[in-house]
């Protein structure tokens, strides 16, 4: 079905997530590259003076960062052959040495099958100094096997920012900027904390008690937060039309920022039989399979984004469902209904 046929299903089912208050606002946008369709359902929060939502309001994006921030970058390294696949951690980051993590591969953290621990626990295993959760995040013991199951966890991604930073020689964020929002034109998009701007609105997320108030413009996370807000893991803000311009690129990759070879690897089934399946970071949408190739990537605030290279579609989802609740079913059932119309599945 042509994109713009599908624009008054899509505003109902973000209009419907507003009315039964999965989440109190939403902005979205399904394109391919010469096209798209985008909207807006809701407010901010769901008091009735609070501001609309906009195309272009600010979310958290949570582990949509390790998309846009890691996974780009990684790619880029490999391009340049400056890392590979197969590259060991004990080659990479000199605090790994001796310890279980040296002989763990970029292959084995991008497809979250390197045995990490699942939880962060950072502040409770090694401190609040930002070098002492560093140090003990390097030396920590694995929980399992390496290669043996796909289990998702943050740490993969913290220690992925850590090798990018080492090989690029400049933190994060900057490398970030540099290498990927400022050529692709991203100019909304950042690490936060977040500063009011005219004009611009922030989607506030959860409830932070020592706050006092819902979260905006600070990330939620609270191991990015210990962080100093940035790294791998969470931390970037952004909006519907920035991360349309960033799958339209991989959409037409010609190395400036993705390399052809790394979207094409990234969004192939990596892990064999192992289940869940995942590609590089990014895995097959949830109740599709091979023929539908639909690749997607969730963020718990409630955010997603999918994309198709046969189908030459992408689609973005952006929601503050953690306003409410940290419940998953919901935004989840609104989440595949929107993959779905957006891919005619």
């Amino acid at each position: 079905m042509p994109i713009a046929h599908l624009a008054d299903k899509l505003t109902a089912l973000a209009q419907a997530g507003v009315r039964e208050h999965v989440f109190p606002g939403a902005a979205w946008a399904v394109g391919s590259v010469d096209h798209h369709i985008m909207g807006a359902a809701g407010r901010l929060t769901p008091e009735p003076a609070s501001a609309a939502m906009q195309v272009d309001t600010l979310f958290d994006i949570a582990s949509l960062t390790k998309i846009i921030s890691v996974w780009s970058l990684i790619g880029r390294l490999i391009g340049q052959k400056r890392l590979a696949l197969d590259s060991r951690l004990a080659d990479l980051l000199p605090g790994t040495a001796g310890y279980a993590l040296a002989p763990i591969t970029v292959f084995q953290l991008l497809t979250h099958t390197a045995g990490l621990p699942l939880r962060a626990r950072l502040r409770a295993s090694y401190g609040d100094v930002y070098d002492d959760i560093v140090r003990g995040v390097l030396r920590e013991p694995l929980e399992g096997t390496p290669g043996v199951a796909v289990e998702y966890t943050d740490r993969a991604a913290l220690i992925l920012g850590l090798v990018i930073e080492r090989l690029l020689g400049m933190p994060l964020d900057l490398a970030l900027a540099e290498h990927v929002l400022q050529p692709l034109g991203m100019a909304a998009t950042g690490y936060g904390p977040v500063a009011p701007r005219q004009g611009q609105l922030v989607a506030p997320t959860e409830y932070c008690d020592e706050a006092g108030a819902h979260l905006a413009g600070t990330v939620h996370d609270f191991s990015t937060r210990l962080l100093g807000g940035v790294c791998g893991i969470s931390g970037l803000f952004s909006n519907v039309p920035d991360l349309q311009r960033f799958l339209r690129a991989m959409l037409i990759p010609h190395g400036a920022v993705f390399d052809a070879d790394w979207v094409r690897e990234s969004l192939t089934v990596r892990t064999g039989s192992l289940t869940p399946s995942r590609g590089l970071f990014w895995h097959p949408a949830a109740g599709t399979g091979p023929q539908d190739d639909v690749w997607c990537h969730l963020g718990f605030t409630g955010t997603a984004m999918w994309l198709s290279p046969r189908r030459g579609r992408y689609a973005v989802l952006l929601t503050n469902k953690l306003y409410y609740t940290r419940a998953f079913d919901r935004i989840n059932d609104i989440r595949g209904d929107f993959m779905r119309c957006a891919f005619g599945l």
